[in-house]
């Protein structure tokens, strides 16, 4: 077991202010615990929740953020020896595989999970110290075009709508709405068209729907030029013209915004299927006995269990799911000017920053 010195990185250290640079002691990992050289780390808008709305972290400030890690094992536990050395992505919810919810299959709201960058130190670091259990491994060898550092989106931006739409049996027969096409929303609309599914994308950014016409949504809406009625009218005509014969459209609210999430219950049909996959720390006002009028069903999802990321990465490594034109590399020390650009809705692809 060796550690690893001269880690480096950026911390909160209280909401609300800029995030400071800091070094690391020295990493030494535990016996099933492996240290992870970060190739890259996607800015989530968890991450800016923490830092800007003063959303608390599990773990008390200071704390280096950051759940969407990819990079390679440089050092590891006695129990973690099988993993030196290998390219891996670091789960955004890592459980503990013994409590009851794990036993119970429910192993997102294990109770003794550890996510990066609030149960502990994160990503936005040059390493960062993890349980070895669950890590997905990555071929040493990758198909053109796509780098360790990008990967590090599926950690929750891919795999987080692949668990949303695998939990709602999304097929061929089915009608998939995703409300806000940028960032984890970009990759949901490509899982949608890869499960076989008719896609509608629904956003107010011009450059986001453009996007998403060219990977997979068979209609893109512009929420800012339509009304609630004339999306539901424009839904239902994509409905007829798609010759799906699933019952109820299946909605994946993406977006994480008050307005989407409203956009996303108005949209609720006959039998109707709506994830809340985005998040936001504000009150939204819904009649909740539209579910019941609809006989439809909401459901949320903290993202995904460990054993289905090797599914998710299948996806982008067979070239079903793009991520290079729905990310936006940036480097580590640009992390401020990162999260106020996520804050104010200004990119309109994921950030991922490297050190």
């Amino acid at each position: 077991m060796t550690s690893v010195q001269g880690a480096h990185g950026y911390r909160l250290v209280a909401p609300r202010t800029a995030l400071e640079g800091c070094e690391l002691p020295a990493l030494e990992p535990g016996a099933d615990e492996v240290v992870v050289e970060v190739a890259g780390c996607g800015v989530c808008h968890t991450d800016v929740g923490y830092a800007v709305d003063g959303v608390p972290t599990r773990h008390p400030l200071p704390l280096i953020l950051g759940h969407e890690i990819a990079g390679r094992v440089v050092a590891a536990g006695e129990k973690a020896n099988a993993w030196m050395g290998r390219a891996v992505i670091v789960p955004a919810v890592i459980p503990c595989g013994a409590c009851a919810a794990c036993r119970a299959g429910r192993v997102t709201i294990c109770r003794n999970q550890f996510m990066p960058g609030n149960d502990g130190d994160g990503g936005f670091a040059t390493h960062v110290r993890v349980p070895a259990r669950g890590l997905c491994p990555v071929p040493h060898e990758l198909p053109e075009g796509v780098t360790l550092e990008m990967l590090s989106v599926v950690a929750d931006a891919v795999t987080t709508p692949f668990e949303a739409m695998r939990r709602a049996g999304l097929g061929a027969d089915d009608v998939a709405v995703i409300v806000g096409a940028g960032g984890v929303g970009g990759f949901g609309v490509q899982i949608g068209a890869a499960l076989g599914a008719a896609v509608v994308a629904i956003d107010v950014d011009r450059e986001r729907l453009e996007l998403a016409a060219k990977h997979g949504a068979g209609l893109v809406l512009d929420a800012g030029a339509m009304d609630l009625k004339g999306l539901k009218g424009a839904v239902r005509s994509f409905i007829k013209e798609s010759g799906r014969t699933g019952i109820g459209l299946k909605i994946f609210e993406m977006s994480g915004t008050p307005a989407g999430q409203s956009t996303a219950f108005g949209l609720l049909d006959y039998g109707g299927y709506l994830a809340v996959v985005g998040y936001t720390p504000k009150t939204v006002e819904l009649r909740l006995s539209n579910l019941m009028a609809c006989d439809a069903t909401a459901r949320g999802n903290w993202g995904c269990p460990p054993d289905q990321y090797p599914a998710a990465l299948g996806l982008v490594l067979d070239g079903k799911v793009q991520v290079k034109p729905f990310v936006e590399p940036r480097p580590l020390d640009d992390i401020n000017r990162v999260f106020e650009a996520v804050h104010r809705h200004e990119l309109s692809k994921r950030a991922v920053l490297f050190p």
